[in-house]
């Protein structure tokens, strides 16, 4: 019989602006809560830029303005046709897990992992990309419950996934086939130790055509750049498919360079990916490529270590074949 669920989900924006939230449904103790031991992301709004200072601001202020200390209590009722309704939906039949650690080297901008605890056993799943079928309908059912979006269903309307996007090589898709248009894109490339502050690199205006940071470009012809995000699969790299050296190879470096990108569609939606000391497969590719059209190594692809250089060499190669 099921006896607990917890909804672990995590928001990743530039720039070290994260949320962390743990809801616990405890239907053995007919209640639930968030977890607030386990806030473990403090508010960091570090001063921004002109551009992108506001793509994510408003839900990151209203990720962090639900939690409470609240408790929810649950009546038998209420907890019988829970777990009717849950069992009902059989919500991860076929479900393709997506892989989790505790130290993520690529982080998506959105992840969720569900914790099911039963009376004989214990089942865990991991969300980035690959959604349950029947998601908006848990969503629902929570929402019925609880009167609140537990799952964030609103929020990831603004936050590129496959839940409510299409992401393909040539860019961000809506639901009904509609391109997105890629409005803004952000780079920052930093030293972690000792400490540096996350910065940006490159910030491109794309409706102003107007290139800032490292390169600074009025005018400039970002048809270059639309062509260079599809040739890499820039857009897809959220995906595990491109991330295989880093899955199959672990970087020597300890501190090192974190770094982001984030893109913004239709001026409001966010797709944003980080990374610790570790890159997509075609990164040092498009690296190499940005450095011979600028004459600038505006990817810092120079920082990477000769060893790390030849595995993502081939891995780039090998995905770009």
């Amino acid at each position: 019989m099921l006896e607990k669920i917890e909804i672990i989900q995590r928001f990743n924006f530039k720039k070290l602006n994260k949320h962390y939230e743990c809801f616990i449904i405890d239907l053995k103790r007919s209640n639930a809560y968030f977890n607030i031991n386990e806030m473990i992301y403090p508010d960091r709004f570090f001063e921004t830029d002109y551009l992108a200072s506001y793509s994510y601001s408003s839900i990151l202020n209203d990720l962090k303005s639900r939690i409470s200390s609240k408790i929810y209590t649950l009546d038998e009722k209420s907890v019988n046709r829970f777990v009717e309704c849950f069992e009902d939906l059989n919500l991860f039949k076929d479900f393709d897990s997506d892989t989790s650690s505790y130290f993520e080297k690529l982080e998506n901008v959105y992840s969720c992992n569900i914790n099911l605890y039963f009376s004989d056993k214990y089942c865990e799943y991991c969300i980035k990309n690959n959604f349950p079928e029947k998601w908006l309908d848990f969503g629902k059912i929570l929402f019925d419950l609880f009167n609140f979006d537990v799952l964030n269903i609103t929020h990831l309307e603004k936050i590129v996934t496959n839940l409510f996007f299409d992401i393909k090589r040539d860019g961000v898709y809506g639901l009904e086939n509609n391109k997105l248009d890629l409005t803004s894109l952000e780079f920052g490339h930093y030293e972690v130790h000792p400490h540096d502050m996350p910065k940006s690199s490159i910030i491109i205006d794309v409706k102003k055509s107007e290139i800032a940071g490292y390169f600074e470009k009025e005018n400039a012809d970002l048809d270059i750049l639309f062509d260079l995000l599809e040739k890499y699969g820039v857009y897809e790299w959220i995906f595990e498919s491109y991330q295989n050296k880093s899955k199959n190879h672990d970087s020597p470096v300890l501190d090192g360079y974190d770094w982001y990108l984030e893109l913004v569609f239709n001026d409001s939606i966010i797709w944003n990916m980080l990374g610790h000391n570790e890159y997509p497969d075609t990164y040092l590719c498009l690296g190499e490529e940005v450095k011979k059209l600028t004459a600038l190594d505006l990817l810092e692809i120079e920082t990477i270590p000769e060893e790390e250089s030849e595995l993502f060499n081939y891995y780039g190669k090998e995905k770009l074949s």
